[in-house]
């Protein structure tokens, strides 16, 4: 299923897309796509009705962060070897652990809006990951039973924020706006390898970032595993799994985001994010 959410912000409902692109409404069955509701018996229960019994939302609705109530959101740092040596940098020998504050989450389609001292905001296009079941101390071979699902996810980077203000990366990844997600989520049993999808990002129609979640150095259910070590992950969190290479803080001269510019972020069956970037004030 193609799970999302649709209506004005604050308002939205939950909602599933059929075969045939269309919107379904899924408030007769659930309350919204919560951590509640991304259960493995939840997902079942919902995949179950036909969505041709449902209603269709007709008319051009704006599509909402695909999730609510997520309780965390952690990314994963230097994750492809390509941006790892654009960078200069060394790769990791485990998965490198930031988190986003929730208060960046924002909608596929919503404007990213520049902090007003900001003068190096950046792009990352990476796959998402959201968790349905809790995972403490699970080995990789139980991670895939954890995960809900995957999605698009933007990990907007305000780097000046991120490198020279002292203590964690969180700084200078979680302005509000920061963190476009969506526009969906598929959820696992119609996108059962995660590490065969091609992503991309492209600056007002140039491409920028292009590479195979199979670059990645530490795969979905590695991460997954990893992290329940030393956390326990809850239904609802979203992990970014890191960015490939063509940041804009690495190009030669250095491109940043400015007032005008469009953002376009694809993962290859997870849809596509068309992100305008405003000014903020």
């Amino acid at each position: 299923m193609k799970l999302v959410r649709y209506g004005a912000a604050g308002g939205e409902r939950p909602g599933i897309v059929d075969p045939d692109g269309v919107v379904r409404d899924v408030t007769g069955l659930l309350p919204d796509w919560g951590p509640d509701q991304l259960s493995p018996e939840v997902l079942r229960r919902v995949a179950a009705v036909r969505p041709d019994e449902l209603p269709a939302v007709n008319g051009d609705v704006r599509l909402g962060p695909p999730v609510t109530g997520t309780p965390n959101f952690y990314a994963i740092g230097l994750n492809y070897r390509a941006h790892v040596v654009e960078i200069s940098g060394d790769a990791p020998a485990e998965p490198l652990l930031f988190s986003k504050a929730t208060s960046c989450i924002s909608g596929p389609f919503d404007p990213i809006v520049l902090p007003p001292m900001s003068e190096t905001s950046d792009w990352e296009a990476e796959l998402g990951i959201v968790i349905g079941t809790a995972a403490w101390q699970v080995d990789e071979a139980s991670a895939a039973d954890c995960i809900a699902g995957y999605c698009i996810v933007n990990d907007a980077s305000e780097r000046d924020m991120q490198a020279n203000h002292g203590g964690q990366w969180i700084k200078g990844k979680s302005c509000p706006t920061f963190g476009p997600i969506g526009p969906w989520v598929v959820t696992t049993d119609e996108l059962p390898d995660p590490q065969t999808l091609d992503l991309w990002l492209d600056l007002n129609g140039e491409r920028k970032q292009s590479a195979n979640t199979k670059e990645m150095i530490f795969g979905c259910v590695q991460i997954v595993s990893y992290l329940s070590r030393f956390l326990r992950l809850l239904p609802g969190d979203i992990i970014a799994t890191g960015t490939p290479a063509g940041i804009g803080a690495t190009l030669d001269p250095p491109r940043y985001l400015a007032p005008g510019d469009e953002l376009r972020v694809g993962i290859t069956g997870l849809g596509e994010q068309h992100t305008p970037v405003v000014a903020g004030t």
